[in-house]
């Protein structure tokens, strides 16, 4: 293992939740109070989310960092994919598109976006490497959002890897935590098993 740290951080998020009916713009105020007009009920809500926040620190460079997860996570035509997911008639046939891409650990990527190429054209120089890594398996976020509508907010899920002055850090928001909240102990379940998938795919990738 080359020098691999790993920190568990929570931050609180406010997470404001807001719906609009008939498209009727209306004014509302903190609490959770209500304006109606015709009829028609527009309510917000603000809630703290309490995330905690896993963070892994290892001396091994970027690239080699990035390749361990790519070989980690599967890759697959994403154009095909959704069309297959359409054409899939119920759970087993589901399933029979989502198991061969989701190998060797469960998880697929679904895109990904280079932070740090847009920070460089800035800047001008090679610096920083950041990049958001969106995974998951749409098996296990149909799990969640079957007991907590509001986990499609958090599923699927990012991995940060960039490159800093005291090595390459990989961080990930604990699924659980966002959905602690909500007290859906079927959700809890799946969150905390997909949590331990990606900690250890990240665990693996730093060492």
């Amino acid at each position: 293992m080359n020098g691999i740290k790993k920190n568990l951080a929570t931050a609180v998020v406010v997470r404001m939740v807001s719906g609009l009916a008939l498209g009727l713009a209306t004014c509302v105020g903190m609490s959770g109070q209500t304006t109606t007009t015709k009829g028609a009920a527009t309510h917000m809500s603000i809630q703290e989310v309490q995330v905690q926040r896993v963070s892994i620190v290892t001396t091994e460079p970027f690239d080699t960092v990035v390749a361990r997860i790519d070989a980690a996570l599967g890759h697959p035509d994403m154009v095909a994919f959704r069309k297959s997911i359409s054409a899939a008639q119920n759970e087993a046939e589901m399933g029979k598109v989502v198991d061969p891409v989701t190998q060797p650990n469960g998880l697929m990527e679904f895109t990904r976006f280079d932070l740090g190429e847009v920070l460089r054209k800035e800047n001008g120089t090679t610096k920083p490497r950041i990049l958001r890594i969106v995974a998951g398996n749409p098996l296990i976020m149909k799990e969640m959002v079957k007991h907590v509508v509001d986990a499609g907010s958090y599923a699927p899920v990012t991995v940060l890897v960039d490159e800093r002055a005291d090595g390459v850090h990989l961080s990930y928001d604990r699924m659980a935590s966002l959905l602690a909240p909500y007290g859906n102990p079927d959700a809890l379940e799946v969150a905390r098993e997909l949590d331990a998938k990606v900690e250890d795919l990240l665990q693996k990738a730093a060492d």
